[in-house]
């Protein structure tokens, strides 16, 4: 239930808290490193996410934060942009790059 709270309020955009409970960065970070495990396990290797995975993940939990999430050369230039070794595939830690590129925008910390 908390996940999918959570999940709510990063579609939301919300940056400010104010509810002091257990939802707390933990949290936040509990709920983005299940979603990737989530969606990594779909095509095979449960650590790495497949363009077709990480396509999925970002329309289905960043269609507001990703521009264009279904378009397939928005997720190829996404994909290579992030995709560090160049193995067609995102570890969590060529992932995790997004996610603190969006929240750095987001939060007005970049452009």
């Amino acid at each position: 239930m908390e996940h999918v709270f959570m999940l709510r309020i990063l579609q939301q955009h919300s940056v400010h808290l104010k509810y002091a409970g257990p939802f707390t960065m933990e949290s936040a970070i509990n709920v983005l490193v299940s979603q990737f495990k989530a969606y990594a396990g779909k095509d095979g290797s449960l650590h790495t996410l497949s363009k077709d995975e990480f396509q999925s993940l970002v329309a289905t939990q960043l269609p507001n934060l990703v521009k264009n999430a279904t378009d397939p050369a928005v997720i190829d230039h996404l994909m290579g942009s992030l995709d560090e070794n160049n193995d067609g595939e995102l570890t969590f830690t060529e992932f995790w790059q997004l996610i603190g590129k969006l929240a750095s925008r987001h939060a007005g910390y970049s452009q």
